[in-house]
């Protein structure tokens, strides 16, 4: 997996993350989607420089330039509830993207132990095209692993990308077991460690719950 890891350099993109990070901001529940959307639509440009391009004479009102424009039919999947901030933020990058969704969350077992559940998914045929999973957290890695697994029923894409906010080093050695090689992902900060309950610490919440309210 190609990991490209923004937190290595200095860019507002470190602001969005603390104002993300901050229990005193975190109240504002538009503000915490907002920040969101904006990563993901940097990501998003950040991503775009690795995508394949062809070439185009562009009419303007006084003459032609001939210009470099995206070749990829591209799919950009949220993965709901808590990826929908960022699936905003990288589609407003790629406006004529088709769009997929696909529930998933963890539910803990009587035994302590964690299972995922997918209960529903939408996409368009993924044969052939690049996919852009939209993850902000990236805790055991098992939700995307589960995600991947479920997904793989619409067809098989020429290529993966993987956009999220926050991942834990276990979560990320753990997808890249399980995803290709050629894998690309895309991602803002990466905390050292995961709790007994398996949240990212320090991380920064539940971002479903701090984007759309407590769910019961």
């Amino acid at each position: 997996m190609h990991i490209h890891n923004f937190a290595a350099s200095n860019s507002v993109l470190k602001k969005y993350i603390a104002e993300l990070r901050a229990v005193s901001i975190q109240k504002d529940a538009w503000r915490f989607r907002h920040n969101i959307e904006r990563i993901g639509a940097i990501l998003g440009y950040e991503l775009s420089k690795s995508l394949s391009y062809y070439e185009d004479a562009i009419q303007t009102p006084y003459g032609v330039k001939n210009m470099s424009l995206p070749d990829e039919q591209l799919v950009v999947c949220a993965i709901l509830r808590a990826g929908l901030p960022l699936h905003s933020g990288v589609l407003s990058c790629f406006d004529n993207a088709e769009n997929g969704f696909i529930s998933a969350y963890r539910k803990r077992q009587e035994d302590g132990a964690i299972t995922t559940i997918t209960e529903y998914l939408a996409t368009p045929d993924l044969n052939g095209k690049t996919l852009i999973l939209c993850d902000p957290m990236i805790a055991t890695g098992s939700t995307l692993q589960t995600v991947y697994d479920v997904i793989n029923q619409s067809g098989t894409p020429k290529a993966i990308h993987i956009v999220a906010v926050i991942g834990s080093k276990e979560g990320i050695d753990s997808i890249t077991k399980c995803f290709p090689e050629k894998t690309h992902l895309w991602i803002t900060a990466i905390d050292e460690e995961l709790s007994a309950k398996k949240y990212i610490i320090p991380g920064l919440g539940d971002a479903g719950d701090l984007s759309f309210g407590v769910k019961q």
